[in-house]
């Protein structure tokens, strides 16, 4: 009977750490200087938690903006709730590590993206970004213009 190490499995696993370990920090300590992000998550992930209307407007994935105005930032082992402002109507989610496909800093040009299991689709039409941020309602995708100049880490040059 052999056994292999799985370092994708771990290494998703460090990367979600690292998020975690993160939003802590800005949870008790708040954004420092620039800092913001760009999460771009499943909604159908079946632990998320997001309001009716934003999951049919966005049935595959989202991607949220905590920049300016964010509320209720509790951070747990399994993810993270907050509260975000969509178009002058706050709304909490609940937004699993799991879910979480990338996860973006573009203030020092840093990102996170977690490659799809075998089996999921990806539907680049159920793509939205979400800004977030105070005052602004929801816009179209922007999530490759907004990240283009970050490092991503993909998991696919670590595999044979």
């Amino acid at each position: 009977m052999s056994r292999e190490i799985d370092y994708g499995n771990l290494m998703h696993d460090a990367m979600r750490g690292l998020i975690r370990k993160v939003l802590l920090d800005v949870a008790d300590r708040g954004l420092p200087g620039n800092h913001h992000f760009f999460i771009t998550f499943d909604t159908s992930h079946p632990d998320a938690e997001l309001a009716d209307w934003l999951s049919d407007r966005y049935p595959g994935e989202m991607t949220v903006v905590m920049q300016h105005w964010y509320d209720n930032l509790k951070v747990t082992d399994e993810g993270f709730s907050v509260t975000l402002n969509f178009g002058d109507a706050p709304e909490p989610l609940y937004i699993p590590y799991d879910a979480i496909r990338t996860f973006v800093d573009p203030s020092v040009e840093f990102g996170l993206r977690f490659e799809q299991q075998e089996g999921e689709d990806a539907d680049e039409d159920d793509t939205a970004t979400v800004d977030a941020a105070e005052d602004n309602p929801p816009k179209t995708p922007v999530t490759e213009d907004k990240a283009k100049d970050a490092e991503i880490v993909s998991l696919d040059s670590f595999r044979k």
